[in-house]
């Protein structure tokens, strides 16, 4: 027998290197089998999903690489669009029994400024709508994703639910959602719908938010109504008196109140200071000052010298004619009232009685309706949003494979990247500083305690990224709004009154009224608030 010829070592390290380079791609390959839908976008889309044909969605999808990558996604092309494209699944995926996950990945290239990009899980066309006429009215079960624009600034989690006493559908929508990450790199969101009633919502695998469908607390409006609510029929008896204290009857005015006395009289003690320039005035004309040569006398009107300071008032206590300050009137008392006592008659506030709700039922769990599509249907101002590996899965092992093969490499080359472009750029120290604080500021305004401050927050988190030199004064503002929090819990607020439940209209107008009221007091401190205005150089004729 002739002697075995043996295998170089390095033709093994080959095929060892290939067969684990392999390994990625035969786990990707193994979970779309597992996977209820997949798209990855690798190729052109216009053969399987539908572009909406209503002539308000305008926007163009393209088919484009993602930026510094060679993986392919659905990309929003132009700025200030609507978008609408539909995608029908194969079968309809129930909601109701066991686990459904629900994962896709955005990359805002551009950033976010006013848009959403977020996904739509669309009911059966025998809800009434056709992918060519897909639209912002077309029936969804789930709506999921970013949406940013001035004070909003939210991942959304909306279900729509069927009420199965008025047969009305609601959307709910979760309270407290976390915000969009604030920069340009591919991000993965995750929704995990699972048997027990829970839903949580995941970035980039970490766990932001976990509610309850059924609970209260979770979603607004709850998903089970209030058992009893105000009867609308309910009128207030015309004798209820809701006044808790009333003037006293009794009082009279003491003979020596004067109404008339002036709250402030004039200071007859006060005497002149010594070096009063009484005949030099505050402002004179600036010495230094000559008249244009190209100003015309007819055209412009007579010329006349700007005016500055008088030096002769800086070393005296002052100039021109002296008077009398004026000093609070030890007499004055104001208008008299008769004090306040006990209302015999006071009933307390008054509200409606409370009715049992036709509204009202009671389920164990959600009636979900299914998916039978997904849908983009957004309007943005920026464009450069890359949507790509859309994925519904039964497992949440599976999307987890997903991201660890998908999303992964790409994010780690795209945090690389903008390491070394905040390193070229001798601002690393600073910039990496920044983007810890404006991270660590998101996660604050997504506090549930603080969702009455998580517009004023994010403002000034969109400020401090706008103008990253006003960092220290953000962390000011947050500080001082956490003093006041802490203050309020301490000490507590003003109590507000206790008032009678209203219709839906009402409290509209009586917060519309307060905006209003709010934004002619913020007028009225910017006038008053505002330099006085130089004195003219120019003589009107």
């Amino acid at each position: 027998m002739g002697e075995r010829k043996r295998i170089p070592l390095t033709i093994f390290a080959v095929l060892f290197l290939i067969s684990a380079s392999s390994f990625p791609l035969l786990r990707a390959s193994d979970d779309a089998d597992d996977a209820i839908f997949y798209e990855s976008f690798d190729e052109d889309f216009e053969d399987r999903w539908i572009v909406s044909q209503k002539d308000e969605y305008s926007g163009v999808w393209k088919h484009a690489k993602s930026e510094g990558h060679d993986d392919y996604g659905l990309l929003v092309s132009e700025k200030a669009r609507k978008y609408a494209i539909v995608k029908e699944l194969e079968e309809a995926v129930g909601l109701k029994e066991g686990t459904v996950v629900l994962q896709f990945e955005t990359r805002l290239q551009n950033g976010l400024e006013c848009g959403g990009a977020y996904l739509k899980y669309l009911r059966p066309q025998d809800a009434g709508w056709k992918p060519k006429e897909f639209d912002n009215e077309s029936p969804y079960s789930i709506m999921f994703g970013p949406d940013k624009c001035g004070a909003t600034n939210k991942v959304h989690f909306i279900f729509k639910h069927k009420n199965p006493k008025s047969g009305e559908y609601v959307e709910h929508h979760l309270k407290h959602p976390p915000s969009v990450p604030s920069d340009k790199l591919s991000h993965v969101y995750t929704a995990i719908l699972t048997p027990d009633n829970e839903v949580q919502v995941l970035i980039d695998g970490e766990q932001k938010k976990k509610a309850n469908f059924l609970s209260a607390d979770d979603f607004e409006p709850p998903l089970i109504p209030p058992k009893t609510i105000p009867d609308p029929e309910d009128k207030k008896p015309e004798d209820w008196d809701e006044r808790e204290k009333i003037p006293d009857p009794s009082a009279v005015k003491p003979d020596d109140w004067d109404e008339d006395a002036p709250l402030e009289i004039v200071d007859e003690e006060a005497e002149k200071p010594e070096g009063w320039l009484d005949d030099e005035p505050d402002e004179i004309d600036d010495p230094e000052a000559t008249k244009p040569e190209d100003w015309d006398d007819e055209e412009d009107g007579e010329w006349e010298a700007p005016k500055i300071e008088n030096p002769k008032c800086e070393a005296a206590p002052g100039c021109g004619e002296w008077k009398r300050p004026m000093k609070r009137n030890p007499a004055y008392k104001g208008k008299w009232h008769a004090p306040l006592i006990e209302n015999p008659a006071y009933k307390g506030i008054w509200k409606p009685r409370d009715i049992p709700n036709p509204a009202y039922f009671e389920l164990k769990k959600p009636d979900f309706e299914p998916i039978a599509a997904i849908g983009i249907e957004i309007w943005t101002m920026q464009d450069g949003i890359l949507f790509d590996n859309i994925l519904i899965a039964k497992d949440d092992k599976i999307a987890e494979s997903y991201r660890e093969t998908t999303w992964k490499p790409k994010f780690s080359v795209e945090k690389e990247k903008q390491k070394a472009e905040e390193a070229a750029a001798g601002s690393s120290g600073l910039a990496g500083f920044q983007k810890k604080v404006f991270d660590l500021l998101y996660k604050i305004a997504d506090i549930p305690f603080l969702s009455a401050y998580k517009p004023k927050i994010l403002d000034l988190i969109e400020k401090g990224e706008e103008q990253p030199n006003l960092t220290v004064g953000i962390l000011v503002a947050i500080l001082v709004v956490f003093v006041s929090i802490f203050f309020r819990i301490l000490f507590g607020g003003k109590k507000k009154p206790t008032r009678v439940e209203k219709t839906n209209l009402e409290p509209a107008e009586s917060a519309s009224n307060q905006k209003n009221g709010e934004n002619e007091e913020n007028k009225e401190k910017e006038e008053s608030s505002a330099p006085p205005r130089r004195r003219s150089t120019r003589r009107e004729n």
